[in-house]
């Protein structure tokens, strides 16, 4: 599609016309009005009555010739008005067709950037010049939203691209397994146990990567019906899910519970709570430490977990709620797809909350999530107070 000029555009349809015609309309009525008032003012004034009482006419004096003299003068000021408000009126549409070219040059450049904008060209920018108006409000905000979406698109190829690639990994392996497997003449129990578990191994990073994109994907979509979730409870639970994992490398949980309710899909919300725990084990030392938190305050509920572990370079704090994010390099040896700081920061967004985080001191990573409190919600569970989970 492409922006149709002006002089070919139907007049209806323009808005350039409208301004033309708009502008000789209100110069025609105005003159109209002050040409009226004007001519009968100078009736008033030519016209002269052939007596009045108490009046002494002149001698010499014709009091039909002055009357008709004045209305010829009367006629000759109305001709002469009207043809210049004739001509007036042509100036002001001549006048209003200029000056409207030169006002809607800007938005006729908006139009042809919008209609020849795509995923190849979204670089491109207005950069209109001129003095701080509406119409270079209206520039400066449509290059804002390119520049957006030019990221939004950026970001989606890198995810597709990264997904793909997680997604290649594991079929990869148990492909080269099967395979290597396969090409030996005989093979005992003995030797097939570790290829299996080995196989199971890909199987399983594959349904985890599958789930977490599906959790991204449901949560980009938006939450599903409402409920009200107490996160003081949802920490608990994942305490208990990933406790054992942390025990195995003696991690010690400890929590600090206050009343902090939510509402939202509890779903999603659940899975937020479990995903920050599972990287703070996950990506933890042996012997090391995590700190889960709840409170409230001034009407937002916030959800805290540090943990202790290696030393995060400040710069790359950000970059870790970007899927497929990991320290080292997506590449890296390191657990997990790269997508649970991911999910918690889209969940968060979903429910109009939003996650940050910051490096910890002495390493470790430190992740708060808030989110809207619930109204009029109340902790069902035990008391608010201090708890600990150790692992």
């Amino acid at each position: 599609m492409r922006v149709t000029p002006a002089p070919l555009r139907p007049w209806r349809r323009s808005i350039r016309a409208r301004i033309v015609i708009a502008c000789a309309v209100l110069f025609l009525v105005l003159g109209a009005i002050l040409i009226g008032a004007a001519y009968t003012q100078v009736g008033r004034v030519l016209v002269v009555p052939a007596s009045r009482q108490g009046e002494v006419i002149q001698p010499g004096s014709n009091p039909q010739i002055n009357a008709t003299t004045d209305a010829s003068k009367r006629r000759g000021f109305l001709v002469f008005t009207l043809a210049g408000l004739g001509v007036g009126t042509l100036l002001a549409g001549g006048l209003g067709w200029a000056v409207s070219r030169r006002v809607l040059r800007p938005l006729t450049a908006v139009t042809t950037a919008a209609q020849a904008a795509s995923q190849e060209n979204l670089d491109r920018r207005l950069a209109l010049a001129g003095p701080p108006d509406e119409l270079k409000e209206l520039a400066d905000t449509f290059d804002a939203m390119l520049a957006r979406l030019e990221a939004a698109f950026a970001s989606q190829r890198r995810f597709v691209a990264n997904a793909s690639h997680e997604l290649r990994t594991p079929l990869t392996e148990m492909r080269t397994l099967i395979d290597v497997t396969a090409a030996r003449p005989a093979v005992s129990a003995a030797e097939l146990a570790p290829v299996l578990a080995a196989i199971g191994a890909a199987v399983d990073r594959s349904e985890e990567l599958i789930e977490a994109l599906l959790t991204l994907a449901r949560s980009d979509r938006g939450p599903g019906p409402a409920e009200l979730v107490d996160l003081p409870t949802a920490v608990e639970d994942a305490v208990d899910q990933f406790g054992p994992a942390a025990a195995a490398r003696q991690i010690r949980i400890d929590t600090t519970l206050q009343d902090a309710q939510v509402t939202g899909d509890r779903v999603l919300i659940e899975r937020l709570v479990s995903n920050l725990i599972d990287n703070a084990v996950k990506h933890n030392v042996t012997g090391g430490w995590v700190l889960a938190s709840t409170r409230t305050d001034a009407g937002t509920a916030e959800l805290t977990v540090a943990n202790g572990g290696e030393h995060i370079p400040a710069d790359q704090v950000t970059g870790l709620f970007e899927p497929f994010r990991r320290l080292g390099g997506r590449t890296g040896h390191r657990p997990g797809a790269g997508l649970g700081l991911s999910i918690v920061a889209s969940v968060a967004h979903a429910h109009g909350g939003h996650a940050e985080a910051r490096a910890g001191p002495d390493g470790g990573l430190d992740v708060q999530v808030t989110l809207p409190a619930a109204a009029n919600g109340h902790r069902h569970a035990a008391p608010a107070g201090q708890g600990t989970a150790d692992s």
